[in-house]
């Protein structure tokens, strides 16, 4: 029987040959793309390797702990810091900005205390009453009282110039600032008196106040949210529960009824979406006609009670165009696609089928969890260490803006023996960074690189090995003459060490090609970042136009990889030639599989969205308190929206998950489809494979591409039947 196809064989290659021995994934298999193998193993050794060197020389204390002026941890146990965790700047007014104080940056003396001072008070004020008893625990240890004068000591900075009433923040002592009456104040005053007595607004601080209160509301706001999310963690496991529910029953509801259940869910979201723009509408008329009616969200600015957003017109207003574009581009597509809707749910339905003959794959996302936790905890951890890789460096510092040593590195034990004090009186050796001159240290950016594509090759890998194993699943599903009878007994145990043991080359080879795009894509957006302030139009420009090139490249080859693997999973051949084989089937089907892949990417997008979104709708009815039935059960809450947001991300996740399984099953059992077409004609002697549903579905579309030609005996008793 000759078959039309969407475009002639001889340009992408030739047809699958017939094998009268295949009886599905190949099993007498020999190991495939040995040379990238090897090469992945030495990497993942070499990748031990820089965690082990990184290990050695990187220590996390350095970004647990605040560092002192000498070098010292604040806070570390078995040292004299031990009780001493908070970190506290002799001269506040040296440091203009937070972002300074954060990374040790400022110009001034730091000393480890056990906490910060609680009250207003100067060196001069103090050595004129010889009340030292509070004052001089924020001197340096084993400074002598009355060994200098006032000047001195303020120059040597023994001790501060003066105290601030502060309270600790990311473990360093900040001024308590505070709004009294709509101006800024530190206890209570406006005011204070510097090293020399003289009188200094509050505003001098202006800039490390803003910033100070945004990390203090930033806090504050955590802080809420913790406290929401320990209220209501049982009723957030709840709803993710219901997820999992909805979603599992839903693939196997398939099975039975896909063509309602998907057209219910069609028109559901049709009329749902059609009465939310009704809705908006009135929302919009009602508030347009209120005074305020002409603020704006970016007036109202980022606000934590929800209800504000929805008292503006503006909200609704872009509700109700979100939602009219969700109605046009569904129905755009059911009417240029509404004659393969029955091929994509006969597809959907076989895939409910073979899950169900094979539920332990719904579980195998548990396994690639595990897999990709391990891979992100060892990076991260591995960048930790080479962030925090290097010795202590020491600069010089001096107040005399004219010294000549400035900023030059330095050594504590032996700067008392330089003349550098001499030439520039009240210069000191501080600490200011961690880092080295050796060539471990020089090169630590591209390790940090070197980590970072390891990273994307091993998650691409994770990624590649469980399409390959649930690819070899659901092709046994499907070659079975008799299904589930000829269903080999742990399919996803035997794809899987199948998939270890001959090909992990090629899954390394196909994920080495996927990570190296990625990885050109990240540099290119961290260039564009670096240059967003540029004047340099042409440059962003042509950077603008290499990342989306890249994008679709990316999407591009893990589209194809995605087909590659199942080709692996079936005929076991090595990366190249499986990608080529799966190019060439899906070129010379190029209609189909332009128009199935489409819709049911779509079908599963809508299915993700009305499970995702109806679990959100009876979290917010039970978190607003709107079912009566449960409104006693409902926690105090400080922002309604957190458990919100947490049900309805964590609700797509699993769905997602659920549904990439799903997703994969359905494009294995197309292409093993395909191959069946290519392969067998229906006769006897070459029976197909696919389910009788299936067959039947696509007779009258195989008919106006088929020559006329005498139907084959078997074909007529599937087609009666």
């Amino acid at each position: 029987m000759a078959r039309k196809t969407d475009t002639p064989s001889s340009y992408h290659g030739e047809p699958i040959k017939f094998d009268p021995n295949f009886r599905g994934p190949v099993q007498n298999r020999r190991c495939t793309d040995v040379v990238c193998c090897i090469i992945f193993v030495i990497v993942i050794l070499g990748y031990i390797a820089l965690g082990t060197v990184a290990w050695i020389h990187g220590d996390p204390r350095k970004i647990v702990y605040p560092t002192d002026s000498q070098g010292q941890f604040c806070g570390q146990q078995n040292t004299s810091n031990a009780n001493k965790a908070i970190l506290f700047y002799f001269n506040m007014l040296k440091c203009a900005s937070p972002a300074v104080l954060i990374n040790l940056q400022c110009p001034t003396t730091q000393l480890c205390v056990s906490k910060c001072p609680d009250r207003f008070t100067t060196l001069l004020e103090v050595s004129r009453k010889s009340n030292w008893g509070y004052y001089k625990q924020f001197c340096k240890p084993g400074f002598v009282i009355g060994s200098k004068s006032v000047a001195e000591v303020i120059r040597d900075e023994d001790c501060p110039p003066m105290l601030v009433p502060s309270r600790p923040l990311l473990q360093r002592c900040f001024p308590d600032f505070k709004s009294k009456d709509g101006e800024l104040t530190i206890a209570d005053q406006t005011t204070f008196k510097d090293g020399d007595e003289n009188s200094r607004s509050v505003l001098d601080l202006r800039d490390a106040a803003i910033k100070i209160a945004s990390l203090l509301n930033a806090k504050e706001l955590g802080i809420k949210i913790l406290e929401d999310y320990a209220n209501s963690w049982i009723w957030i496991l709840i709803g993710l529960g219901i997820t999992m529910v909805f979603s599992l029953s839903f693939i196997l509801l398939l099975r039975y009824i896909a063509c309602v259940i998907l057209w219910f869910m069609i028109c559901g979201i049709i009329i749902s979406a059609s009465y939310g723009v009704w809705h908006c509408f009135q929302e919009y008329s009602v508030l347009k006609k209120k005074p305020d009616a002409n603020v704006t969200i970016s007036d109202i600015g980022f606000q934590t009670d929800l209800s504000i957003y929805l008292e503006n017109s503006q909200t609704w207003l872009i509700f109700m165009f979100v939602l009219i574009a969700i109605v046009i581009i569904i129905v755009i597509m059911l009417i240029f696609l509404r004659s393969s809707l029955s091929v994509a749910f006969a597809l959907l339905k076989e895939g409910s089928r073979a899950i169900f003959y094979i539920m332990c794959t719904l579980f195998y996302p548990v396994v690639t969890f595990f897999l990709l936790a391990i891979c992100i905890a060892y990076s991260a951890v591995t960048a930790v260490f080479l962030a925090s890789s290097g010795k202590a460096i020491y600069k010089v510092t001096s107040a005399d803006d004219q010294c000549m040593y400035a900023n030059l590195t330095c050594s504590p034990k032996t700067f008392n023996q330089t003349n550098i004090t001499k030439a520039c009186p009240g210069a000191q050796c501080m600490f200011a960074f961690y880092g080295g001159e050796t060539v471990y240290h020089n090169y630590i950016l591209v390790l940090h690189l070197c980590n970072l594509f390891v990273f994307l090759w091993l998650v691409n890998f994770v990624l590649a090995l469980g399409k390959c194993t649930l690819a070899g699943a659901f092709a046994s599903y499907y070659w079975a003459k008799r299904k589930p009878k000829d269903i080999p007994s742990c399919p996803v145990y035997s794809s899987f060490t199948r998939a270890v043991r001959y090909h992990t080359g090629s899954l390394a080879f196909g994920s080495l090609i996927l990570a190296m795009v990625q990885m050109v894509r990240i540099v290119l957006e961290n260039l564009n970042h670096k240059l967003k302030g540029s004047q340099n139009v042409c440059n962003r420009f042509l950077l603008r136009c290499l990342s989306c090139c890249f994008w679709c490249l990316e999407k591009f080859i893990k589209f194809l990889n995605t087909n590659a693997y199942i080709m692996i999973a079936i005929y076991g051949q090595n990366f190249c030639r499986s990608s080529r084989e799966a190019f060439d089937l899906l070129m010379r089907n190029i209609v189909r599989v332009v128009v199935l892949d489409n819709v049911i990417s779509f079908l599963l997008f809508l299915g993700k969205l009305v499970i995702s979104g109806g679990v959100g709708v009876l979290a917010f009815l039970f978190f607003s308190k709107r079912i009566p039935l449960f409104q006693e059960m409902v926690p105090q809450l400080n922002f309604s929206w957190v458990p919100l947001v947490t049900v309805i991300i964590g609700s797509f996740m699993i769905t997602s998950g659920f549904f990439n399984v799903y997703a994969m099953c359905v494009d294995t059992l197309f292409l093993c489809f395909l191959c069946d077409l290519e392969v067998n004609n229906g006769s006897p002697s070459k029976p197909y494979h696919m389910s009788p549903n299936l067959m039947k579905i696509f007779r009258s579309k195989r008919e106006e591409e088929e020559v006329p030609e005498k139907t084959s005996p078997l074909l007529k008793h599937v087609t009666s039947s």
